[in-house]
């Protein structure tokens, strides 16, 4: 490729670029300001964030675009999800800020890798052959590994991200075996080849096509690649879980799609039973398992597995019905995410301790009612009780599985809803109605105002967009 036309692409990979020079002069900044530079980093990171977000739906085109010979493509579908991949990972920044100050672990590594990290996530929403999906894993994977092990004198920090790394590695050997084996069947690595071939492919492929999906699953924590989400998410540094349950989650679903729909459209029937499979292990595994939880992170956890189980649904639903409601739930999933953590974190019994233990929230809606509402509208929301967003994007997977004529998904999809209702609504019971066990740090200066900003104003979103898309299907079917 010619350095024209690689100058020529450069315009389409702007967002890409603005994190990558933004990460190198964070990297500047802390080198030569040191640990004072802290905050400065972190609030420039995230003023990056935002700006690579803003820059992807600017650029984004209603056609398809292929750069550098086919290895990225550039469409909405991929620029709406770098969009949300940046405000969520900006939320979760956030609310790094106070939390490694507390500890006294701050460093501008954190939004370094942070950025870097979506950077990753970046390439995997985009990637268009088997190399940019290794490439865009391992980028984020690797920063991921020490966000998990950011608190090193933490046993529990430490312990989840051995755990996190070691299985990691595991699932990138698999995903890296099954794209040679495609490579080796089909004689090449881009998506577009790999259709053409793909109706007729052989056990060889099929064995390599499921090698990748199960090394996608285990970023996405599908089951029954599940395993290290409890542990990972309850030991990691709180920050740090609230970016993992969000952000690589979508990047990681999106890639599945891509690769499903893309790289193996034609073979539908082939995958199609195995997302059916993972969607209905990861809805029930989640939603059972989270009733016995005790630990509010552990808990989310659990629940976030349930949630790539409905964002399975609609990967299951196929190309034509599929990626709008993949896209709308995953979206409103993200941001729940980072609210539900954020409120979390601003809850401290006062001599300063963190509450996650479930019983420990008696009595916040007594102390801090702003956050108990802000907790019940997400709680409310990943239920999927209408009008909140959540249930809208519910709905479009729903939807979506209906008219792909796979009702047997939407009947597991509601039955696993209504197991999980049960420990939303235990948590909401406790929240509002049982007696309070501890004392609560009072005020916004007991906890960080950024955090609690950040849960008020994410639990804000929630009812807006769900009144939003009803303003728009009311007035969509008044001017039909």
């Amino acid at each position: 490729m010619s350095i024209e036309n690689i100058s020529k692409q450069l315009p389409f990979i702007i967002p890409e670029i603005t994190l990558v020079f933004g990460a190198m002069v964070a990297v500047l900044i802390g080198a030569f300001a040191g640990k004072k530079s802290y905050r400065a980093v972190n609030y420039f990171a995230i003023l990056v964030l935002l700006a690579a977000g803003f820059a992807s739906v600017k650029h984004s085109i209603e056609t398809p675009t292929l750069l550098f010979n086919g290895s990225l493509v550039i469409d909405n579908f991929g620029s709406f999800a770098k969009f949300i991949i940046s405000a969520v990972s900006a939320g979760a920044l956030l609310l790094s800020i106070d939390y490694l100050e507390d500890r006294n672990i701050q460093k501008p590594e954190y939004p370094v890798l942070t950025l870097l990290a979506v950077v990753g996530m970046f390439v995997m929403v985009s990637a268009h052959d088997l190399l940019a999906i290794y490439m865009g894993v391992e980028l984020q994977s690797l920063a991921l590994y020490v966000l998990a092990a950011y608190a090193r004198d933490s046993q529990k920090s430490s312990e989840a991200g051995l755990k996190y790394f070691v299985l990691g590695a595991l699932s990138s050997g698999i995903l890296l075996y099954g794209a040679s084996l495609i490579y080796g069947f089909t004689g090449t690595i881009n998506f577009q080849k790999i259709a053409s071939l793909s109706a007729n492919a052989n056990v060889g492929v099929i064995f390599g096509m499921v090698f990748v999906m199960s090394g996608i699953a285990f970023k996405m924590s599908a089951a029954p690649f599940h395993m290290w989400t409890p542990d990972v998410y309850e030991g990691s540094p709180t920050p740090s879980t609230a970016f993992f349950a969000t952000a690589p989650k979508m990047a990681a679903t999106i890639l599945l799609a891509r690769f499903c729909f893309e790289a193996f459209g034609p073979a539908i029937a082939k995958w199609q039973q195995i997302v059916s499979i993972m969607a209905i292990l990861s809805m029930f595994i989640g939603a059972f398992f989270a009733l016995q939880q005790t630990n509010i992170k552990r808990l989310l956890a659990y629940s976030s597995i349930a949630n790539m189980g409905y964002a399975l649904v609609a990967i299951a639903a196929g190309p034509v019905f599929g990626p709008s409601a993949l896209l709308m739930f995953v979206s409103i999933y993200a941001l729940s995410g980072v609210g539900m953590f954020a409120v979390v974190l601003s809850l401290r019994s006062e001599d300063g301790r963190k509450i996650e233990s479930i019983p420990s929230l008696a009595g916040i809606s007594r102390k801090h009612p702003m956050i108990a509402i802000a907790f019940t509208m997400f709680l409310f929301s990943v239920m999927g009780i209408p009008p909140l967003a959540g249930f809208w994007g519910k709905f479009e997977v729903i939807k979506s599985v209906w008219n792909g004529s796979h009702l047997y998904l939407a009947i597991a999809l509601i039955l696993a809803s209504v197991v999980s209702a049960f420990y939303y609504l235990r948590i909401i019971k406790t929240v509002w109605f049982d007696e309070p066990k501890m004392e609560f740090a009072g005020g916004l200066a007991a906890t960080s105002i950024s955090v609690k900003g950040t849960a008020i104003l994410f639990a804000l979103l929630m009812p807006f967009i769900g009144l939003l898309y009803t303003a728009t299907l009311v007035a969509g079917n008044m001017f039909k």
